[in-house]
């Protein structure tokens, strides 16, 4: 990306304090020229002053070189223009000196009494120097015409340059105000774009997040069930072939109920992924702030679609299906049973799924305690395990492998809706899951 300012900057290579060498070779150009003039008009200024010829010629060339430096120092060129007034000589060097002064960076004050200063000299130069031309011709005019004539003379000489210096120096202020707007723009708008970036960034690992816990919570459940009733098989397929069919029905079922999810959760992905990346590709980078804001609060709208994730009337058979795998779950339920929104249901089936998930895991075997109460404003849960008996070396050989992202998945989901998650060891040696969601 490139900056403004730095587009437009002037190049830097001339000497001293000129910033290119186009206006050093302009400036020494116009001092020679004011030199050469200077220098012309001081014939005739040696001859009216009484002085060697050779001597005006070097003042006239001393006082014109002097517009060189008309960059450097404005000022002193004006009153070196105004101080040759007198002697009728400069008219470039007061013209270029006032352009100068006008066009530069000094105060409004400063140009006024230069100018004023010059406008007067001129004036009172040409007055002189016309009624001393009128009497020695013996011309005859009228009163009016001297003092119109030194004016009109005075103020063509002084206000053009004066006017053009202070339309060029306004113009160029103007133009390095809009430069400087510009480059402020362009580094917002970069600014923008990096922060968009940040927050696209963040709702892809957000999104990512997501979609780990919905994966974690579909898989984990019904495998776990899957390998607990797999290991009840393999232990009674000798002794109960009754016993064994049964159980080797559920993990069937549970196989295929595992895969349905799974199959309907990968086709959402498919089915969006061509036209995310179809929509990244034509939107334009004001509006990827919007998309990642979007995108981040996608966990959250995707729950409250209607039609979408388990509810709360599922429970009963959640708990039937552990019951089904060898686990004494109790149910109680308090308060009156009412719909509550989709996300908080289905992160209310969610918590205690994962919570008996982890009982089959860690606590196979252990009387599990689910309670639920309805309250006026949140909806309440709690699932609690007694101590694991103990197992014998066969039966510690179907213990489930963890990966440690139940809890913090249950903690991501119920804090995504304002509630509060608790989950620590019981002073009995069992293991205690609480999480409290706000109704709306």
């Amino acid at each position: 990306m490139t900056t403004t300012g730095e587009d437009h900057a002037p190049a830097r290579g001339g000497p001293w304090w000129w910033g290119r060498r186009r206006g050093a070779v302009l400036d020494v150009s116009l001092g020679a020229v004011s030199a050469l003039e200077c220098a012309a008009e001081g014939v005739p200024f040696a001859r009216d002053a009484g002085i060697p010829l050779a001597a005006g010629v070097v003042f006239g060339a001393l006082a014109g070189s002097v517009l060189v430096l008309r960059r450097r120092y404005p000022i002193a060129v004006v009153l070196v223009a105004i101080a040759v007034t007198p002697a009728q000589m400069g008219m470039l060097m007061s013209i270029v000196g006032l352009y100068t002064l006008a066009a530069a960076e000094l105060p409004r004050r400063i140009i006024g009494a230069l100018a004023g200063m010059s406008l007067l000299g001129t004036l009172i130069v040409t007055f002189v120097r016309l009624g001393q031309d009128a009497s020695q011709k013996e011309l005859q005019f009228g009163e009016w015409f001297l003092p119109f004539a030194s004016i009109t003379m005075s103020l063509g000489a002084t206000a053009p340059p004066l006017l053009l210096g202070l339309y060029v120096g306004q113009r160029r202020r103007l133009m390095e105000s809009l430069r400087e707007r510009a480059d402020s723009l362009e580094r917002e708008l970069q600014l923008l774009a990096e922060r968009a970036e940040e927050r696209a960034q963040w709702a892809r690992n957000e999104e990512r997040t997501r979609i780990a816990r919905e994966m974690h919570d579909v898989v984990a459940h019904r495998v776990s069930l899957m390998v607990v009733h797999a290991a009840a098989l393999q232990a009674v397929a000798r002794k109960d072939p009754e016993k064994a069919v049964k159980n080797a029905a559920l993990v069937g079922d549970m196989g295929r109920q595992a895969l349905t999810e799974l199959r309907e959760m990968l086709g959402v992905l498919r089915s969006g992924g061509d036209g995310a990346r179809a929509e990244r590709a034509a939107v334009p980078l004001a509006a990827v702030g919007v998309a990642a804001a979007v995108a981040a609060s996608r966990a959250a709208d995707d729950g409250e679609r209607s039609g979408e994730g388990p509810c709360l009337s599922e429970l009963d058979e959640l708990i039937g299906q552990s019951e089904a795998a060898g686990m004494v779950v109790d149910l109680s339920v308090e308060g009156e049973e009412r719909s509550y929104a989709a996300v908080v249901e289905s992160t209310a089936f969610r918590v205690v799924q994962e919570a008996l998930t982890n009982v089959h895991k860690h606590a196979a075997g252990a009387k599990t305690y689910v309670r639920l109460a309805h309250r006026v404003s949140e909806i309440a849960m709690q699932v609690e395990n007694e101590p694991p008996p103990a197992v014998s070396s066969e039966e510690s050989g179907a213990r489930l492998p963890s990966g440690g992202n139940g809890l913090v998945g249950m903690k991501e989901r119920v804090a995504a809706l304002g509630g509060v998650f608790v989950s620590g060891p019981t002073d009995a040696g069992g293991f205690r899951v609480s999480a409290v969601i706000p109704a709306s």
